[in-house]
């Protein structure tokens, strides 16, 4: 199953959250690997910039190759999962990936500020096992719903 894992840069959990899906079967797009966009390709001085130069700085080939790789993992994925605490791009990532129907499990190890439309998630945890287990559920159910195409998983809040 493929598995988009929404975090940021800082959060110290995202390392051990793609491991945990990967060592359970699961494809997970790590934008931290080898290919990935940091802001320094465009400027060294980014986190500087006006509102302005922020506006340039996402025209350059490098952040137009960084947005469409993350996007088409994210296109592709079955599920979403939301590392906390995270920024802006995650939350756009994450509420992307529930306003399209894909499932979205919010992961919550660490908290730096409470959010209420978090509500909007399948599964808002603060285990990684349930993360794992709500995902090995859902590759359960696409399997037998590959074998019979009336089986239809039902998610709550947990």
């Amino acid at each position: 199953m493929k598995v988009y894992v929404a975090s940021s840069w800082r959060n110290e959990y995202q390392p051990k959250v793609v491991e945990a899906l990967r060592i359970d079967g699961h494809e997970v797009y790590d934008f931290k690997d080898s290919g990935s966009f940091s802001w320094r390709e465009v400027d060294p001085n980014w986190s500087q910039w006006t509102p302005d130069e922020y506006l340039k700085g996402l025209a350059y080939p490098c952040a137009e190759r960084g947005f469409a790789r993350d996007m088409s993992n994210l296109e592709a994925c079955d599920a979403c999962v939301y590392v906390m605490p995270c920024g802006v791009s995650a939350s756009l990532e994450a509420g992307w990936a529930r306003g399209v129907g894909k499932l979205l499990i919010v992961y919550v190890p660490d908290l730096r500020e409470p959010d209420l439309m978090i509500k909007m998630a399948h599964v808002v945890t603060d285990s990684l096992e349930v993360v794992r287990e709500t995902l090995i559920e859902l590759k359960k159910v696409k399997r037998r719903r590959h074998d019979n195409n009336q089986v239809r998983p039902v998610w709550r809040h947990r």
